[in-house]
């Protein structure tokens, strides 16, 4: 490397491959949504297969399929030997549909409910509002009833985890469960799984409780479920609850709202009650993760106030509306849990 004229080494550049492929980061989102839509990963679950079976099973062309299978390849999303493809174990267990660990339904939104708000993330860190948020009653209601159940697998562990910490199959008398904006109903459906105690208190949009009574349903617990329609800052939540869980709701809410909502929360507690949040919580200096600080941005453009916060915050609310003994569970999941206790006197 030549010297600079003032005796200075120039410095060397770092190369552009990072800033590339993040420019680019829509085409791997983009390659998934498509294979779990036409069934990819199922149609090679059962063994390895060329192309031309793969083809035949999808019902797709044969230049299109081929590229979408290298692309998958080019991803460690699934592996070639010779001229068959087949699942890696990574696949195999997330995006086959029959995998009890399956995470593809989500995969499917991408394209049409996600991209759309972040094709106008320029005039909306201009305007620092999106024209349309998703998380007031006359236009979310639809837009989460789309996709609700689809990320019920995302908390399903960790719900699970959650009614183990809490002792619920333990119990010796009816065990009240207050679910705020129920939206898939994980939270209370596990715990009312852990025990024929549980009765629940499922509060959302008229438009989305019809998911959140399907899916319970489904699981056996519905007898079990009271479903109330409503805002959350102006529904009867009831009092007297055991458990009250706010599964990934603060965030859309924005802090002004968030505190409102855990105060109301700890008035419809019994003594000695537990609330338990779960969020995606980023660093106190706010410079990670990233996963995080980037959902941060999509609540930008999906709504007027929402935002990630840290765990100091969140505590300091709790603190303010009068919880004690706040706390983290580290269940499996996006984030930790966030407990904290209803004094008894």
């Amino acid at each position: 490397m030549a010297d600079r004229p003032d005796g200075q080494r120039a410095k060397s550049l770092p190369t552009a491959r990072r800033v590339l492929d993040i420019a680019s980061g829509y085409e791997p989102a983009l390659i998934l949504e498509s294979a779990v839509r036409l069934v990819v990963f199922d149609a090679l679950d059962a063994r390895p297969l060329t192309l031309a079976e793969v083809v035949e099973r999808t019902k797709t062309s044969t230049r299109g399929m081929r590229a979408l299978l290298d692309a998958l390849v080019g991803m460690d999303l699934l592996e070639r030997d010779g001229n068959r493809y087949a699942l890696t174990d990574e696949s195999a267990a997330y995006l086959v549909s029959t995998s009890p660990t399956y995470q593809g339904y989500m995969c499917k939104h991408v394209s049409r409910h996600l991209l759309p708000r972040w094709l106008r993330l320029t005039e909306v860190v201009r305007s620092g509002r999106p024209e349309q948020g998703v998380n007031e009653q006359a236009d979310g209601g639809a837009y989460f009833r789309e996709f609700v159940e689809d990320i019920f697998p995302m908390s399903y562990e960790a719900a699970c985890a959650l009614a183990d910490e809490l002792g619920v199959a333990d119990a010796r008398e009816r065990v009240s469960v207050l679910d705020l904006a129920a939206g898939s109903g994980v939270w209370s459906i596990a715990l009312a799984e852990a025990s024929p105690r549980v009765r629940v208190t499922a509060v959302d949009w008229p438009a989305v409780l019809p998911v959140t009574r399907r899916i319970a349903a489904r699981h056996g617990v519905a007898d079990r479920f009271d479903f109330v329609e409503g805002n959350l800052l102006e529904t009867d939540f009831g009092h007297g609850h055991q458990i009250a869980t706010l599964g990934h709701i603060l965030h859309s809410e924005g802090a002004q709202r968030s505190q409102q909502l855990i105060r109301k929360t700890f008035d419809a507690l019994a003594p000695g009650g537990t609330i338990v949040i779960a969020e995606f919580i980023v660093d106190e200096d706010r410079t990670g993760p990233p996963g995080a600080l980037i959902f941060a941005v999509t609540m930008l453009v999906n709504t007027d106030a929402g935002d990630t916060f840290t765990y100091s915050q969140m505590a300091q609310w709790l603190q303010d509306a009068g919880f004690q003994d706040i706390r983290e569970l580290d269940a499996p999941g996006p984030a930790p849990l966030i407990l904290a206790t209803k004094p008894t006197v």
